[in-house]
């Protein structure tokens, strides 16, 4: 349209006629959109805010009188507010090269300011420090000409000819020759180990190799021979297991006629034993009881010999009275006391031969039963009663006798 202008978007577009700007400026400021401008009336210029650069060279003496040589480069703009627009484009709108060359004028000055506060090695090792410093005197006075600084670089420091740097550098360079050195050397090392270690490895390889080769032949020397060996030791193992097979049948038989010999000798005489030894318990025992009957016959027998000499005896006791000299005291009672005392003694007789008589008897039975002979004098006893002399002695009367 006509009459209405646009800034591009890194320019300031700068209205002059008319009334005046910001702060009595005499032109006023659009950034960033368009405006209706009357023609004849207004007059439009247009200033850069995009980034320039400006390059600086310059000596500078050091606080310790050394000169040096400094290259810097400065990044700067014109600001993007309104004040710094306008003290921008008061200054170098006629001439916008001109902001490069007084930025580098103006950082020429203080660079040598801030440099010949500085001492060789401060410079060298601390260039950021340099730069910062350089900056933060520089805002103000940039700012009063509606500049900022993004950025400065200090990209060289020279001495000329002097050697300073180069003398300060020395031990660093020898340091870092003798550690080249160092490295070299162990890197020199580490080949040589290198180059060993592989060797190593070629021989232990080699032997490695030499080994198996070995065990190889080996293995196929064994496999060989024992191909050869297998006819024998398969005809061996085939005769191994015949014989065992035969080994085999000969216990079995062994076994089995074992067995029959217990079914044909064995078992029989094991049973002739058992029967004879039932038929000797059974006679032993019929023979014990023999004995028993027979002692108990014995005794019944004895009884009955003893009761009926009873009489003879006290016959006989009171015949050894016939020709005594008694005299009775109490008459008809002393007679009855000397028959009963007579009486009780052929008792007292008859029990004694009784005991005697049955353990001769017991003594018969266990020593010989197969016989029966112990029976006194077959069974026939007889007892014999002396005279009156026996009587007149003082004995105890009639005395049994066995013959």
């Amino acid at each position: 349209m006509f009459g209405y202008r646009v800034p591009a978007p890194d320019e300031a577009m700068l209205i002059s006629g008319g009334r005046r700007g910001l702060g009595g400026a005499p032109f006023r400021v659009v950034t960033g959109h368009g405006k209706f401008v009357l023609p004849v009336f207004r007059k439009v210029r247009f200033l850069t805010l995009s980034m320039c650069e400006s390059e600086v060279v310059e000596t500078c003496v050091t606080k310790q009188g050394i000169a040096l040589h400094v290259r810097a480069v400065i990044a700067f703009k014109v600001g993007n507010d309104t004040e710094s627009i306008i003290n921008a484009g008061q200054r170098f709108l006629s001439d916008q090269d001109q902001m490069s060359v007084l930025t580098g004028r103006i950082f020429a000055g203080h660079l040598r300011a801030i440099i010949g506060s500085m001492t060789v090695e401060e410079i060298v090792t601390e260039r950021q420090k340099l730069a910062a410093e350089v900056l933060d005197t520089s805002k103000t006075e940039m700012a009063k000409i509606g500049l900022i600084v993004d950025s400065l670089q200090i990209q060289s420091i020279d001495d000329g000819d002097t050697g300073y740097i180069d003398a300060m550098s020395a031990p660093h360079k020898a340091a870092i020759q003798r550690q080249a050195q160092i490295a070299q050397a162990q890197a020199n090392q580490a080949a040589a180990e290198a180059e060993q270690e592989a060797a190593r490895r070629q021989a232990e390889y080699a032997r490695q190799t030499a080994v198996v080769k070995a065990e190889y032949s080996a293995e196929v020397d064994r496999a060989q021979a024992h191909a050869s060996q297998a006819g024998p030791l398969a005809q061996a193992h085939a005769q191994q297991e015949v014989l065992a097979a035969q080994t085999e049948l000969a216990q079995r038989q062994a076994k089995l006629r074992q067995q029959e010999l217990v079914a044909e000798v064995v078992k029989p005489a094991e049973a002739d034993a058992e029967r004879v030894r039932i038929l000797a318990a059974a006679e032993a025992q019929r023979m014990k009881i023999q004995a028993e009957a027979a002692a108990s016959y014995d005794r019944v027998a004895l009884d009955r010999m003893l009761i009926d000499q009873l009489p003879q005896i006290v016959k006989e006791a009171a015949g050894g009275l016939a020709g005594a000299n008694v005299n009775v005291l109490n008459g008809a009672d002393g007679l009855g006391e000397i028959a009963a005392g007579l009486v009780a003694q052929g008792l007292t007789i008859l029990d004694s031969v009784r005991q005697n008589l049955s353990g001769q008897n017991g003594q018969s039975a266990q020593g010989g039963q197969g016989s029966g002979e112990g029976r006194s004098g077959q069974g026939n006893g007889r007892l014999e009663i002396q005279g009156p002399d026996a009587a007149s002695s003082g004995g105890a009367g009639p005395r049994p006798h066995t013959p």
